[in-house]
This record gives structure tokens, sequence and C-alpha cells, in this order.
């Protein structure tokens, strides 16, 4: 099994998985037709089926025209609001492509409808791998667009935390340096968040991904995942987990990002001008 990571549009992540015995393909939150059908051709694979995490147009808007261009493909995904929807699935259920084996997990919160995919290949050495929409990020979780803290909880603990923890995380947006820095405010003695950082911003500057992460490292530095440790109640002022999470949403819902002081030598050249021959129109 091998997993095509592809950046689209401002900052989402579609997915290619290939089951390599048989050159067949499964796309994951298909948002771009042209660009995906690109790497279908590049890979020399068959397109089978899509999984769709939710139904919002940056995951979902490609499914129609895939369905057009590519006759008898199947798209799966638990919410009627999905385009081109042909199977819709349960929590739990199994799918099987190839070698390549599905369990869908229902996370209800960020939409009503929200599926994450967990796949594996039996007898593999390789790590399985969860395809987790806008659940959880590298560094954070989801908005609850339409669900509440106790559904995020369920899923971030009981559903996706209970995976096996060498579990690769391919999530739906890149957004990990912010979801970082405010990890940081959070828990700003923790080293491994500003080692993590560091490494996120070194991968944004060369403007390559930071997914996959695992599910162990989540737990290290995700203050999403973190709800019962002490710095954590210490920063919301709750004990409960539930309420920990609650006001750890909220508080990153109004983060801000620090904004970068302007180099005083550039802002005293902008001030004389000498910027301006680059600037002119030819």
């Amino acid at each position: 099994m091998k997993v095509k990571v592809i950046s689209v549009l401002e900052d989402n992540y579609m997915y290619l998985v290939i089951e390599e015995s048989t050159r067949d393909a499964i796309a994951v939150d298909a948002a771009v037709p042209k660009r995906l059908l690109e790497i279908v051709r590049k890979e020399e694979v068959v397109l089978r089926a899509i999984l769709t995490t939710h139904h919002h147009w940056d995951h979902a808007r490609g499914n129609e025209e895939l369905a057009r261009l590519c006759p008898g493909l199947r798209v799966y995904g638990a919410d009627e609001r999905i385009g081109a929807l042909t199977h819709k699935v349960t929590h739990e259920q199994e799918l099987k492509f190839g070698a390549i084996r599905v369990r869908c997990l229902f996370t209800p919160c960020h939409t009503s409808g929200h599926m994450c995919y967990f796949m594996w290949e039996d007898g593999s050495p390789d790590a399985p791998a969860l395809f987790s929409g806008d659940t959880l990020f590298v560094g954070g979780c989801g908005k609850f667009f339409e669900g509440t803290a106790e559904q995020m909880y369920i899923n971030l603990t009981q559903i996706l935390g209970a995976l096996p923890k060498e579990t690769k995380v391919f999530c739906g947006h890149e957004c990990t340096v912010r979801n970082l820095k405010f990890a940081l405010k959070v828990e700003p003695e923790n080293e491994i968040v500003k080692k993590k950082l560091a490494w996120a911003k070194q991968r944004d500057d060369e403007d390559l991904p930071t997914v996959p992460s695992t599910l162990q490292e989540e737990f290290l530095y995700n203050p999403f995942l973190r709800v019962t440790e002490e710095p954590l109640q210490k920063f919301t002022g709750k004990m409960d987990p539930v309420e920990v999470l609650r006001t750890l949403r909220t508080e990153r819902d109004n983060f801000k990002k620090p904004k970068e002081r302007p180099n005083p030598q550039a802002m005293l050249a902008f001030d004389w001008g000498l910027f301006s021959p680059f600037l002119e129109k030819k």
C-alpha cells in the first residue's frame, strides 16, 4: 500500500492510495479531479473508488466530475450531502480493495456525517494509516461546526485515540505550524511541542507537507489529545476532560498568530524609495 500525498487548493490534502500488486487505487477526498487524474495516469493505476470524509466542497467537490469521467467509480461516505454518493457507509463497516482493508470510523462533530477511514494490509510490516479528514489534524482538531465537545471527546479518545499508536495520521489540511503555535501557548514548557514546531516551520519554508504524523506523536504535542494532563487543566481552568476540550476549542478559534514585526532596515528602504525601481510597472 502506497499513499500519495497531494496538495490542492489553499491548504487541503487529497490522497491516492495504491494497491501495488494490482495497481488499483482509491482516492480520499477528491477535491480537484484534474490534478488527481494526472497522478493516476503518471502512476499507471486504475482509480476504483473515492472515500469522502465529509460533504464540504473542499473535500467532495470533485466527485461528480470523476464519476462522469470514470464510469463505474464507487463513491463512499456517510452523508447524503456528499456528491455522487453510491455507497453510504456506517460506523465500523469494513471495505476491501484487493489487499487493502478499510474500517470506517464515524466521527460526527465537524459535520454531522463525518467519517474517518482506517486502512491496513494483513501481514504487512508497514504501519496502518488513518485518513482523518477534518476531525484530527497534526497538532489540532477540527472546528465543531455541526456537533459538540462531547462528540469530539469521544472521537479523539475512544474512536481515533484507541487505534494502534504506530498508526500514520493523514489529515485534511496543512495547518500544522499554526496548530503548534497554539499548542506552545497552551504548554510553553513542552519541549516536544517546541521541537515539532521548529521542524514544521522548516517543512513549511521548503514547501513540503507535514503529514503524516503518528498517533503516538500526537499524544505528546496535540493539546486536544492531552486534555487530562495538568498543564492543559491549568491553562483552561477546568478539570473535566470534556470541559477542557470545549475551552481549548474556543481558545483555538480565537487564536491569532503573532504578527511578524517588520524588519527595520526594510521599512527604512521603503521610506527612502529604494524599492521603487522594482515596483514600477514596465
